[in-house]
């Protein structure tokens, strides 16, 4: 009876260490002009959550849900597509961000040449969730 009730929550443990629960930022100007992904899955089985944080204080911050993803991150990389605008694609799905008044929206069908430079990537590093920058590839 001992062994089961042991195993019952090694294996508990086990499923648990696949939930994910992590938020990166993208910091454009300092801590109070960002981008934030947040990731979160309560379960093994389940989608990963996804919202995106549009933040430029004391102006404005909002939350938006974006589409949600697997286990395994597909990247989302961010351009720069104008003054306070953001590009922001993650597989099929693109998102246009501005951060002067904090607005988020879909991207139906972006217009490559209006990308701009592509500052980073937001991915999983060795089980982590981080921001690599395309402009300083040792941050």
């Amino acid at each position: 009876m001992r062994w089961r009730r042991g195993t019952i929550v090694a294996l508990c443990a086990l499923g648990l260490a696949a939930c994910e629960d992590a938020a990166i930022g993208y910091r454009i100007a300092g801590v109070n002009h960002a981008l934030v992904l947040e990731r979160q899955q309560p379960f093994p089985w389940s989608e990963v959550k996804q919202a995106v944080v549009v933040s430029r204080l004391p102006k404005c911050q909002r939350k938006y849900p974006i589409a949600p993803d697997r286990a395994e991150m597909t990247p989302m990389k961010v351009y720069e597509a104008g003054d306070l605008l953001w590009a922001l694609e993650q597989g099929d799905h693109w998102y246009l961000a501005s951060t002067e008044d904090c607005r988020l929206q879909p991207w139906d069908k972006p217009d490559p040449q209006a990308l701009g430079t592509l500052v980073g990537t937001f991915r999983h590093r060795d089980g982590v969730l981080v921001f690599e920058s395309a402009l300083n590839p040792a941050s």
